[in-house]
């Protein structure tokens, strides 16, 4: 019986001592998700768009996404964000302030061919970005 109890007592030990090799289990004991994500770990950010931009699709695909750079406002931070739905670029201007959410790629990074680019525009001043490309609502003035 004695001997069971020891056996497992070893297991553990072991468990625990090697689970540092998963780099998934470093990564998040370490804190580096969060310290490297611009949102702090949040599932959205506001932020104000500096400039448009057009970034070209990654091979084999030929395009120029809509692109923002966007200045968070919680930590002054820049990221790149996407911006879904046909001619969605007419209706973000500069200095409007946006809500960014990450786009959906695994483990928090890029999607499809948008090398680079981890995040998308979910509403602009306050109204949702896909209700304006929709028609359904009008860009408020600033």
């Amino acid at each position: 019986m004695a001997n069971g109890k020891y056996a497992a007592r070893k297991l553990k030990n072991d468990r625990q001592k090697h689970r540092w090799s998963d780099s998934e289990y470093a990564r998040r004991e370490r804190g580096l998700g969060e310290k490297s994500d611009p949102l702090d770990g949040a599932p959205q950010g506001r932020g104000i768009v500096l400039e448009k931009i057009g970034i070209e699709a990654k091979q084999p695909n030929s395009a120029i996404r809509k692109c923002v750079r966007v200045q968070l406002i919680k930590n002054g931070k820049q990221v790149t964000a996407f911006l879904p739905g046909d001619g969605a670029v007419s209706f973000i201007d500069e200095h409007d302030e946006v809500t960014i959410a990450g786009i959906g790629g695994a483990k928090g990074r890029a999607m499809g061919d948008l090398g680079g680019v981890n995040y998308k525009v979910e509403k602009v001043n306050g109204v949702s970005l896909e209700e304006l490309v929709r028609g359904n609502a009008e860009k408020p003035v600033r």
